[in-house]
């Protein structure tokens, strides 16, 4: 029997990863359908009826459809909030005070954090993958939009055990997929890894169970198509 949820995309994509790093956390079921990005499957008209912008992940389950990573993952807190991890949005007791706390992170990601990390990811990791020259300009030009950012993360760290307070919640869990790859994949460790506060972050959150799967998952080679 197929699992209750699909995400679609490939486990490499960052944003694909978000979203399956959410579902390990609730203990969600859930089957990753592939998309071969390389022959434009997700310019397909079958998959732009999941998602119209040809961008992954695209996710269903047997209530929905839902595209963009960091709403699918609001979804399936609300959704499935009786399992797994039930505080990745908040205690109920903390009301809307709590939900904010957690929120304005994750647009922090989203608008500050997300454009330079996912810039200097795709030229040092995608770029060569696609069999495309990196450009070390924009690399550059990225590490100094970056470190800005993670100057005022550093201090936030300094401040609380992790960004929204002292739970692990969804406002850590959406910096993790490009994380990785500064931390492990490129030359670029060091823009964590010389920050004291970031780097006790990383080293506890990447630790966690449902991180270590969705690297696995990101590991394993994909099947090849005739």
């Amino acid at each position: 029997m197929s699992a209750p949820v699909t995400v679609y995309g490939p486990a490499i994509s960052p944003a694909v990863a978000r979203v399956a790093a959410c579902l390990l956390e609730k203990d969600v079921p859930f089957q990753l359908q592939p998309v071969d990005m390389s022959k434009g499957e997700h310019k397909s008209p079958s998959f732009l009826k999941l998602q119209p912008f040809g961008q992954v992940p695209a996710f269903k389950d047997h209530l929905t459809t839902v595209f963009e990573s960091r709403a699918i993952c609001r979804y399936i807190c609300d959704q499935y909030s009786d399992r797994g991890n039930r505080t990745l949005l908040g205690r109920e007791e903390d009301g809307a005070v709590g939900r904010a706390a957690i929120e304005q992170w994750i647009e922090s990601e989203a608008q500050a954090f997300n454009p330079p990390s996912l810039a200097i990811a795709f030229q040092l990791t995608f770029a060569p993958l696609m069999g495309r020259a990196t450009d070390m300009a924009v690399v550059e030009q990225n590490q100094a939009k970056l470190a800005k950012v993670l100057d005022v993360y550093e201090q936030r760290l300094a401040e609380s055990q992790y960004f929204a307070g002292d739970e692990f919640t969804l406002a850590d869990l959406v910096h993790m997929p490009n994380t990785e790859i500064l931390a492990s994949k490129t030359e670029t460790a060091g823009l964590i890894t010389e920050r004291k506060n970031l780097s006790r972050w990383w080293d506890e959150i990447s630790g966690r169970p449902s991180w270590k799967k969705v690297v696995e998952l990101q590991s394993v080679p994909r099947p090849s198509k005739s």
